[in-house]
């Protein structure tokens, strides 16, 4: 692949549902621009795009793979971005590297989530874009349906390829009204050509690509191409438009900053300004090691390059610099501002870094992922292998920004999160495939708490004699709910030296470190006062291991003092259409739920609750379910409630249970 020019370079992120023709869109372009000699299908397995094992396995995308095509004298970088939804953190890069994007639309189903979740947020990213009907040889659909749906977005319009079949006599009517929308449309982005129109009812040749292309980059204008990308019906002059309408990187403007100095600092893709980059995507690869894609945002980049880590605040040292099409890497010796390639086994750089000169070192926004939806618990399945597990883990994080692994403090569970269950068992599987480590993903333990609600006083007393000296250690403690918000408070209240100073420290620490099992049911303990008022001590048996003991005796007294078993509660917010609101809010109330408000945002319903943790498992699932994927939530932690009753007393039965087969 020769050299580009930056003005002859299009970043096009290929965006869309799952299952509606992007992958074998990208595969049937690459056969028509000539990079393949034979059209691959997913069924088969031997896309160029799709070449992951679990995606050959499944037949879907599972990750952003990068695709360039050399077409018209320009060079397409299509990236083609996973649809399922459980994917969708493989969207944020790509969007990071791209001015512009080519939506897909089934022409069976028409618009549907994944579309308008593609439109949304390539709007948010400032992208230009392209609209490609695909599945147009499908039986039983309704083309001009899908095309009416689409008109409140955007305008239609048919580029021209001289190459093209003839028009058959019925289709005519269609194309010169697609034409004549043309020619608005560019007439509309300026006053000259709008003049010139009403004129003489038309555009030349270059008029019309000048106008469309200034709408397209502004957003004015989104064309609609109809596609089969089987047969490769539309394919060429899809390409043709892509490749003559689409923006270059020349036209945005980048800005970054000296994290040091805090000076702003604005590039363009220029070639003649210092190297700059920022890294969209990592593939953790057990054999080649670490591969960064990068979008070169300007500069060159050679072997030469003395290469720095703004975010790491690190030199680098790139092993080689490669063009990538699906699994495929061909060493070059170089890349310019606006291309995307890959750097391989970098050292401390991860996804959303930017990389510079040293010296000139600039910082890029970072790449902003979305936050997990779903949390499982991971072990080991083999003991032994817990470290291959969790360094295998740790590879994969790189890989996928938005999957988190860490330990939950209250539980001490070590948690995998991500955005649904399918992301999670892909994981799973390249673990094991990738790293040979074979992981259990778990439902996580529930943090729940012990806690009194009533006051007893108490006498804990610990004797014993084995021959010379003996232990002893005796103790009036009062065990009473604390205020609001406090964990534990120990308030010494001795006088007469009822129990030596000395001791005293131990009978709180002995109380402490008991208080990680409760008296109900072994769960921690949690707002607990408790004030040691008297007690008596011997002048030789007395030590702070029998007082630390005597306190031990004392706590488990708690079981007296009412215990009930305590439930985090979270604070959940959902966005839904107002369609789902009555869905919403009645599985809200079945998961015991209480609704806080509701109001407008983002043009859907946003409904505030507090729902207690052990309800909203598999959440994300359910909600993906019951909205048809069109909703979206975020929780967090609220504060501890008592359980009811009833379900206290199965949960205590439950773990009584769980422990007596870890003891087991």
């Amino acid at each position: 692949m020769k050299d580009y020019m930056v003005k002859d370079i299009r970043n096009i992120a290929v965006l869309g549902h799952g299952s509606e023709g992007k992958t074998t869109l990208v595969e049937s372009m690459l056969y028509a621009a000539g990079v393949i000699d034979r059209q691959g299908r997913v069924e088969d397995g031997n896309t160029v795009s799709d070449y992951d094992p679990e995606e050959i396995k499944r037949h879907i995308s599972i990750s952003a793979s990068v695709a360039p095509i050399e077409i018209h004298g320009k060079k397409l970088n299509l990236i083609d971005v996973p649809g399922y939804f459980d994917f969708a953190g493989e969207m944020a890069g790509p969007l990071a590297a791209v001015e512009g994007a080519l939506i897909v639309v089934s022409a069976v189903t028409g618009i549907s989530t994944g579309f308008e979740k593609a439109w949304n947020e390539t709007g948010k990213h400032g992208l230009a874009r392209f609209i490609a009907i695909s599945q147009v040889d499908r039986e039983h659909i309704n083309y001009r349906a899908v095309l009416d749906s689409l008109r409140g977005k955007a305008f239609t319009g048919a580029g021209k390829d001289r190459h093209e079949i003839p028009i058959p006599e019925d289709m005519k009517p269609l194309v010169e009204e697609a034409l004549e929308a043309c020619h608005e449309a560019a007439a509309s982005t300026s006053e000259d050509l709008m003049e010139k129109y009403f004129d003489e009812g038309q555009l030349s040749d270059e008029e019309m690509l000048r106008g469309l292309s200034a709408g397209i980059y502004e957003g004015s204008i989104v064309p609609v191409a109809p596609v089969s990308s089987l047969d490769g019906i539309g394919v060429r002059p899809l390409l043709y438009a892509l490749a003559m309408y689409m923006p270059s990187p020349m036209e945005h403007t980048y800005h970054g900053i000296n994290p040091k100095t805090k000076s702003m600092h604005i590039r363009h893709a220029d070639m003649s300004e210092s190297f700059t980059a920022q890294v969209f995507k990592t593939i953790a690869d057990p054999f080649v090691g670490k591969l960064s894609l990068i979008k070169v945002v300007s500069g060159v980049l050679t072997q030469a390059t003395p290469l720095f880590n703004a975010n790491a605040d690190k030199p680098e040292k790139a092993a080689g610099i490669f063009m990538i099409r699906g699994k495929k890497q061909t060493p070059v010796s170089m890349l310019c501002a606006g291309d995307i390639g890959a750097l391989s086994k970098l050292q401390y750089t991860s996804t959303g870094d930017s990389l510079c000169e040293i010296g000139k070192v600039v910082q890029y926004d970072s790449i902003v992922f979305p936050a997990p939806q779903l949390s499982m618990a991971v072990y080991a399945k083999k003991a032994g292998e817990e470290d291959k597990v969790f360094s295998g883990l740790a590879r994969l994080c790189e890989e996928q920004p938005d999957v988190i692994v860490a330990k939950d403090p209250m539980t001490t569970e070590t948690l995998i999160s991500g955005q649904g269950e399918l992301e999670l068992e892909i994981v799973r599987q390249k673990l094991l495939s990738k790293f040979g480590a074979d992981a259990l993903f778990k439902d996580p333990k529930i943090a729940y708490r012990e806690s009194i609600r009533k006051t007893i006083k108490v006498q804990g007393r610990h004797k014993k004699q084995s021959g010379g000296h003996g232990q002893f250690g005796d103790v009036w403690i009062e065990f009473s709910p604390a205020d609001e918000g406090v964990d534990f408070e120990f308030v010494d209240a001795v006088v007469g030296g009822a129990v030596p100073r000395n001791f005293i420290p131990s009978v709180e620490k002995g109380l402490r470190e008991n208080l990680v099992k409760g008296v109900l049911a072994g769960f921690p303990m949690t707002g607990l006062r408790a004030k040691l008022y008297d007690g008596s001590y011997h002048p030789v048996d007395s030590s702070e291991m029998a007082f630390k003991t005597a306190a031990r005796i004392a706590y488990k007294q708690c079981i007296n003092a009412s215990p009930v078993l305590l439930e985090p509660i979270m604070h959940v917010e959902v966005s839904v259409p107002d369609e789902y609101m009555g869905d919403i809010m009645g599985d809200m109330n079945k998961r015991r739920g209480r609704i806080l408000g509701m109001e407008q945002s983002d043009g859907k319903q946003l409904i505030v609750a507090e729902v207690p943790q052990a309800e909203m498992f598999k959440y994300a699932t359910d909600l993906r379910s019951m909205t048809q994927a069109k909703g979206s939530f975020k929780m967090s932690f609220e504060r501890y409630e008592e359980v009811p009753a009833a379900i206290s007393a199965k949960i205590i039965e439950a773990h009584k249970a769980d422990l007596a087969d870890d003891e087991e």
